[in-house]
């Protein structure tokens, strides 16, 4: 048996020894992917909420934990209604809601009514979800000032 001559890259002289593909994982991109994603993700989530200016009256009521988007209708101090931004006429307001909740009277759906609006304007549109089967509905306020959740 004889013994191989080793040259300086771990090649025997006259023999090129063959390629050998790295093992280990480049994730530099991978990270650079994410990074923008999540600056993305950062710069647009505050402007998915509901664009509607209205002047919610102030609670010290604690807010609800909850995991699904709900259906947002406001009544802005004019007394027009949106649903979640867009303007509807009043007529409109359940056909659309059942249209896309698809009917399912669980759906929950959140009320912002503008501080300086009638108390019965409100309960006008409480009371169309009512006859209309919704059962989850809530009115949306804000904290006054200086006010803590716990």
């Amino acid at each position: 048996m004889a013994a191989q001559i080793m040259g300086p890259n771990g090649t025997t002289r006259g023999h090129r020894r063959a390629y050998q593909p790295v093992s280990a994982i480049n994730i530099t991109p991978f990270v650079d992917v994410m990074l923008v994603l999540l600056v993305v993700f950062m710069v647009t989530a505050p402007l998915m909420t509901v664009a509607v200016p209205v002047d919610l009256p102030k609670t010290q009521a604690h807010t609800l934990n909850q995991d699904k988007e709900p259906l947002v209708v406001s009544i802005d101090s004019e007394g027009k209604v949106y649903l979640q931004d867009k303007f509807l006429k009043i007529e409109d307001l359940v056909p659309k809601l059942q249209a896309i909740s698809g009917a399912n009277p669980e759906a929950r759906i959140f009320v912002r009514g503008d501080k300086s609006l009638a108390y019965g304007r409100i309960m006008e549109i409480m009371g169309r979800l009512n006859v209309a089967g919704f059962t989850h509905v809530a009115l949306v306020a804000d904290l006054p000032p200086g006010g803590r959740q716990e």
